[in-house]
């Protein structure tokens, strides 16, 4: 766990604050130590969860500074014309400039500054929000923190990119190690960060990264944990609760790119991934083949109506893994969960406060809370990540 010695300090021994604190809204704990950190998320969690049984000490990160594998700066001009990068004030679209950033990979903040020095030379204007004008929106750089290959997202209102194989060139030169770099097509006026279309400049499209063992293959829009750190200890957690003796048929619902499931499958007879997104549906079933996981198969499809339809034809699972949204999962999902009926359940949240409306029901409907382990994967953040396993109060 972080100690006093290596927390940031400046030069006055103070705990360092951002100076885009205030503006950016990202962090709510800037200026509080680590340890003080997870003590509140600590009573947080203690606060919401505590009438289903004993919260579990949170496992706090090692070094809590740069953990972020996943960097997002919108682009913009200030008043004044200059370009500017960074994120959209709190609850507003005004772009605060960001130079560096506390909880983002250095790496890819070296990237996107490098970038952000390239536009003027090739000519490039910044998109306008308001006239609709101008090609650069967004970049998105996503680096495998066990491989090192870096992808690089370039979102813009147009497919025409002025002199693009000389842009990728002179950025590579900075930066060799960039393995890919797609053009993303965001046409529409709308606050949606990515569009539907891409088109590869350079490299093959995605990057793979290692996470408990596995290979993943990560695309644009793939979801993929953004502290890899912490997510092998999150996964790792994950598969203990679940209590697995390699008999037992799983369900991982949410299954994303197959990352918990692929895990699961070593300690499992038979797991069946469930997700909707196509893209992340086909760089799952790679996954599974690339790591010569044969015990997995993966379907496009809603988890809840899947569940349902299994129960209906008189199928049952031993245990449904289910790492929801923030909005957590709904009635008709948590409905179709119960109608399965499985032994074990393990949910994996990232929002107490939903997790806690979500418990309620499944106790309500004979579930008994057995374990509730919370996780810290966002530093200086308020969020946090709790795994809970729950089974049958009967059993």
């Amino acid at each position: 766990m972080q100690t006093k010695e290596n927390q940031k300090k400046t030069k006055g021994g103070d705990l360092a604050v951002c100076p885009h604190a205030k503006k950016c809204g990202g962090c709510q704990y800037q200026g509080i130590s680590y340890e003080e950190q997870l003590k509140k998320k600590q009573k947080q969690e203690e606060k919401l969860l505590g009438r289903f049984g004993k919260v579990k000490p949170i496992k706090g990160m090692e070094n809590p500074y740069h953990y972020r594998n996943k960097v997002h700066a919108v682009f913009d001009r200030d008043r004044k014309g200059n370009i500017i990068s960074g994120t959209y004030e709190a609850k507003s679209h005004r772009v605060v400039p960001i130079e560096s950033c506390m909880i983002e990979d250095e790496k890819s903040q070296e990237i996107i500054r490098t970038i952000r020095g390239m536009l003027k030379s090739f000519k490039i204007k910044t998109y306008d929000e308001d006239t609709g004008y101008g090609l650069l929106r967004h970049v998105l750089v996503r680096r495998g923190f066990e491989t090192n290959e870096i992808m690089v997202v370039l979102v813009v209102s147009s497919p025409v990119f002025p002199s693009k194989n000389n842009f990728v060139k002179a950025l590579r030169k900075e930066h060799p190690e960039i393995s890919t770099v797609v053009l993303n097509i965001n046409d529409k006026r709308t606050s949606m960060v990515l569009g539907e279309r891409e088109i590869v400049i350079y490299g093959k499209g995605f990057i793979r990264d290692r996470l408990c063992g596995c290979s993943f293959r990560i695309s644009p829009k793939s979801f993929y944990q953004v502290n890899p750190v912490q997510t092998e200890i999150l996964y790792k957690e994950a598969v203990r609760l679940a209590g697995l003796t390699g008999k037992e048929r799983v369900i991982d619902a949410y299954c994303g790119i197959g990352t918990i499931g692929m895990v699961a499958s070593k300690q499992a007879k038979e797991v069946i991934g469930i997700e909707l997104n196509k893209d992340a549906v086909r760089d799952a079933r790679i996954n599974a083949r690339e790591n010569k996981i044969t015990n997995i198969s993966f379907y496009e499809n809603d988890a809840g109506v899947f569940m349902e339809s299994m129960a209906a034809q008189g199928e049952t699972a031993d245990v449904v893994f289910m790492d929801p949204p923030r909005a957590g999962s709904d009635e008709k999902f948590l409905s179709s969960v119960v109608t399965l009926d499985p032994k074990r359940i393990v949910y994996i949240s990232c929002n107490p406060e939903t997790l806690a409306r979500d418990l309620k029901y499944l106790v309500k409907k004979g579930y008994k809370v057995r374990e509730i382990q919370p996780v810290d994967m966002f530093g200086f953040t308020e969020h946090c990540e709790t795994i809970c396993l729950l089974s049958r109060k009967d059993k």
